[in-house]
């Protein structure tokens, strides 16, 4: 069994923010927020991106409170909830055609890009393709609309570590040749990874692992437990799949 201590040890290291909530790091004086809640669209006809984003995205119809006086829909799925306005005056809506990755969008990490690309054309649902590559990490993007042109981005973004600037500039300063953060994900998979090869070294499970250090886990230095879970993660990393 893998110890809590070990996988939260890793996943402070690379600044998850555990402890706040299940949220992320709160700084001192911003506002005390947990995490993300929904997103409200202004639809066209909320009758078809309904549709849209149950079949489609796979969202799912939940209840709207009744006081409400106004033609909507509130759907769930993924941890947030997506809530669908009927515009007032729906022709004043702006048309959108082309499909530009920098427009205002919103984004899903997914399992497999390669089903998520099938089955898009399965359903005659044009999209655009962007690969992004950093230090050796690449990360694939598709990006379309719904039927008001809002835009929806499908991604292995999980990927790329989270660095925040001021713990990436700190731990340049301090070891500039050190191993980059694992994104949380990893970080702690790999910590589980790490767990499973000490106890196969030893008949006795231990019952805990190091803590790490409060500077550690404000300044985004990794404990020798979780730096060691992240140079796992970083060569077990998955392989990437080509938008060509």
């Amino acid at each position: 069994m893998v110890s809590s201590t070990t996988m939260a040890a890793a996943a402070a290291a690379a600044g998850c923010g555990v402890g706040v909530g299940g949220g992320g790091v709160r700084a001192p004086g911003v506002l005390p927020l947990a995490s993300l809640n929904h997103i409200s669209i202004v639809c066209r006809s909320v009758e078809a991106s309904l549709r849209f984003y149950t079949d489609v995205l796979g969202f799912v119809p939940i209840r709207r409170p009744g006081s409400f006086d106004f033609n909507g829909a509130w759907l769930f799925n993924y941890g947030i909830g997506i809530h669908l306005l009927q515009s007032e005056d729906p022709g004043s809506l702006p048309e959108k055609g082309e499909i530009n990755p920098k427009d205002n969008h919103i984004s899903f990490q997914c399992e497999s890009m390669v089903a998520v690309e099938r089955r898009l054309m399965e359903m005659g649902i044009p999209y655009v393709q962007r690969c992004v590559e950093e230090g050796g990490i690449n990360v694939d993007q598709i990006f379309f609309h719904d039927p008001d042109g809002f835009m929806i981005e499908i991604c292995n973004c999980d990927n790329l570590p989270v660095i925040p600037l001021a713990a990436d500039l700190q731990q340049q300063q301090r070891a500039p040749g050190a191993v980059q953060l694992g994104a949380c994900k990893r970080a702690v998979a790999a910590a589980a990874v790490v767990a499973k090869q000490q106890q196969q070294k030893s008949s006795v499970v231990p019952s805990s692992s190091p803590p790490v250090t409060a500077a550690a886990a404000q300044c985004g230095v990794p404990s020798s437990t979780a730096a060691q879970a992240i140079r796992v993660a970083e060569e077990s990393s998955s392989s990437h799949i080509s938008c060509a």
